[in-house]
């Protein structure tokens, strides 16, 4: 398959999520079928079956494969975090960019152990995005480049991909963008992120708060709510999804950020993420308000709050599982096991 068509304009997005897709339901409906004649009770394996016919449906293959399997990780400075919005400072976007490269980051031992490889993408992490308490994070050009980054970094031939980002003071964006889509004030979206006190908390959420005063007459659109509050690896992570669902490949989604990410195409288009589980639920409090609104039950709870992928890289290890039962059980009949009476 050829490279992604990029995308041109935000209303060249707009245009794309409105041609989206669909399952193959040839393949979902006899991956079920299977299904049925295993050697197990209907549906005895909860959602491990669930996920063997979601990847059969979107692979388009009765038996789905997980030969190829990818965890992208966006990584992006934000303008606000110079207001003192996270516990660490900017630099260590960087810092830990340099940390994945070389082995050393929690998402590398998670992305051996299940299998993956990880590819990171770092985003013009010299220039921080505009602080969004006073102006605009990224103008449309900055914002459409973000959203191309994503969707050319997207292998065509994947069996599954794992979608992540690394980006201090990234929370306070998430948080901003899913009030900005769904409404209630700025404590109900704002957490301690990489581990904030108390106080930091509170400034933190002023923050945010004062961010969606600034922008408030933007709320209409999606697009602008992601231009004006986002940052360059939460656009990359929209494009990534779209280029996914293009190509039909399925996604696990990572936390809050991955999350607000795939809220904005969402908003946009409500069947859009018809190809994405939740890898799980973060103890950032806002994600499991976020995966309510949008829909989404996740495979895990582990209060992890780390980011870069590590959730959904862990997922992969569910998803394996679940291909492993549905493809080499042994059915009813070649068992010569009794099926139900």
């Amino acid at each position: 398959m050829t490279a992604a068509t990029p995308i041109e304009s935000l209303d060249d997005l707009r245009a794309r999520l409105g041609q989206l897709p669909a399952p193959d339901a040839a393949a979902a409906a006899a991956a079920a079928t299977r299904q049925s004649a295993l050697t197990k009770p209907l549906g005895a394996l909860g959602r491990l079956e669930e996920l063997a016919l979601w990847l059969a449906a979107w692979q388009g293959r009765t038996r789905p494969r997980l030969e190829r399997v990818a965890v992208l990780v966006f990584a992006g400075n934000h303008g606000v975090a110079a207001r003192g919005v996270s516990a660490y400072p900017s630099a260590v976007t960087a810092q830990m960019v340099a940390n994945f490269e070389a082995g050393g980051a929690a998402i590398n031992q998670l992305c051996r152990t299940a299998g993956a490889e990880l590819r990171v993408v770092p985003l013009a992490l010299e220039q921080p995005t505009a602080d969004f308490c006073t102006a605009p994070a990224m103008s449309e050009t900055e914002c459409i480049a973000a959203l191309n980054a994503g969707l050319q970094a997207v292998p065509a031939d994947l069996d599954l991909l794992a979608l992540g980002e690394m980006g201090i003071g990234n929370t306070a964006s998430a948080a901003a963008i899913s009030a900005a889509l769904f409404g209630g004030p700025a404590a109900w979206w704002t957490g301690p992120g990489s581990g904030l006190d108390p106080h930091g908390l509170a400034h933190k959420t002023a923050v945010v708060g004062r961010g969606l005063v600034r922008h408030a007459g933007a709320f209409g659109d999606p697009l602008e709510i992601l231009r004006r509050l986002g940052g360059r690896e939460i656009a990359a992570m929209a494009g990534a999804l779209l280029a996914a669902r293009e190509r039909r490949i399925p996604v696990l989604l990572d936390g809050f950020v991955a999350g607000a990410a795939a809220a904005v195409l969402q908003a946009l288009e409500p069947q859009a993420l018809g190809h994405v589980q939740a890898a799980h639920c973060s103890a950032e409090p806002g994600h499991p308000r976020l995966l309510e609104r949008l829909g989404l039950r996740p495979l895990l709870q582990l209060d992890m709050r780390l980011g870069e992928a590590s959730g959904a890289a862990l997922a992969i290890l569910l998803c394996r599982a679940a291909v492993a039962c549905h493809n080499d059980m042994a059915t009813f009949a070649s068992a010569g096991v009794s099926d139900r009476a």
